[in-house]
């Protein structure tokens, strides 16, 4: 495993020919819808253990010469390359407080963090690292390379750990943001403290919210004939997902496009609720442990992410429409049910409106995602999931 660094040249580059294509890449954002996979095309997740106490075969930091900002693309080069099965302990920087003009040690002053308690990472990658014009705003960790992953194949990536690295994070919303675009007059980013302690964020109003971390960014690259996408919109190789149910002990499935996968994390959330009515969660840095483990042939099936955890089956429609989102979402779930079950189409459309929930993960990203939660218990049968061997 070895780590690939000076990269700034190639990825002001990358970033130069983004700029002439943005309007052409905007307009093919249609392109970027997926629909879920069909589960029995990936090997079931209990195929290959969880190392013993989440040990990292590797570590990837977030600096200016592992991270890029504000996009997704199969032309940015690795910064690490590891085999199947292997896990990595990886850092993800929080957009917020990189989005101004005051850098981040001013910017979080403001709410009274002290400079030592801004990380080194934030000051370094606002000074160093380019953005795109007309891009996305995440700053995105990556990519890793897989080693033998080849396009046709699927990437599993399981989260074992999530840390905090900071005690605050921040919600930003105002004018053109979220679901009501006209509710807010002024941009208003929000400094919220977190009890580490007591695992819960801190709101107005001395309302107290259960912290419960995920990473809102995990896909691989996209397509190479779109070259470069904005982290902004989610699509068939994942991305900006936004999918709550993504925190410790589940289980992301991706189609792989590229040589080597090509993965990409960030937009690391402490708490979001279904929808991310605002525009944003309570966007708080945090340091991952996830295990990659590569399944062949097995994405050639496959038309986007699929998710699973100890408890449920998570059937997902994305597309710029809400309501084609919705019956993505429930033909999958369909099909799904009757693979898993041996049911009919009319026995598992009812089952479906009987006893799974559907739930929008976000409707701010311009593709939209509505996922359906099928729970396992419905089953007989179903293979051991490692998150309970642990």
């Amino acid at each position: 495993m070895t780590a690939i660094i000076s990269k700034q040249s190639v990825l002001k580059r990358l970033l130069k020919r983004a700029d002439s294509m943005f309007e052409q890449v905007s307009k093919s954002l249609v392109l970027w819808c997926a629909v879920l996979s069909i589960f029995a095309s990936v090997a079931p997740a209990a195929a290959q253990p969880a190392p013993a106490g989440n040990k990292p075969d590797a570590t990837l930091g977030s600096n200016p010469d592992t991270v890029v900002w504000g996009y997704i693309s199969a032309r940015a080069p690795p910064v690490l390359r590891i085999k199947s099965g292997a896990t990595v302990r990886v850092d993800t920087m929080s957009h917020q407080g990189l989005l101004t003009k005051d850098d981040p040690v001013t910017f979080f002053s403001a709410a009274g963090i002290k400079p030592e308690e801004v990380l080194q990472d934030a000051t370094d990658i606002f000074k160093r690292v380019p953005r795109g014009k007309g891009l996305g705003v995440h700053v995105l960790t990556g990519p890793i390379y897989v080693e033998g992953a080849t396009p046709g194949d699927a990437l599993e990536v399981r989260v074992l750990a999530l840390e905090f690295r900071v005690p605050y994070g921040v919600n930003n919303t105002g004018p053109g943001s979220g679901v009501l675009p006209d509710l807010v007059a002024v941009p208003t980013p929000r400094i919220i403290k977190t009890d580490q302690q007591r695992k819960v964020a801190l709101l107005p109003g001395g309302i107290e919210l259960p912290l419960s971390p995920f990473l809102g960014v995990m896909g691989v690259a996209p397509p190479p004939n779109l070259i470069i996408v904005s982290s902004g919109p989610p699509g068939s190789w994942g991305g900006n997902l936004d999918l709550r149910q993504l925190t410790v002990g589940a289980t992301l499935y991706l189609p792989v496009f590229n040589d080597g996968a090509l993965f990409y994390a960030g937009d690391p959330h402490g708490v979001q609720a279904d929808g991310e009515v605002d525009g944003g969660a309570l966007e708080q840095s945090l340091t991952a442990t996830l295990q990659f483990i590569l399944h062949k042939d097995a994405g050639k099936s496959m038309r986007g992410p699929r998710a699973e955890d100890a408890a449920n089956y998570y059937a997902m429609g994305l597309d710029l429409d809400l309501n084609v989102a919705m019956k993505i979402a429930v033909r999958e779930t369909v099909e799904l049910l009757q693979e898993k079950a041996g049911l009919t189409a009319a026995e598992a459309y009812s089952v479906a409106s009987l006893g799974v929930d559907f739930r929008i993960a976000e409707a701010v990203d311009s593709v939209q995602l509505i996922y359906g939660t099928i729970p396992k218990k419905f089953f007989k049968q179903n293979p051991d999931y490692w998150a309970n061997k642990q």
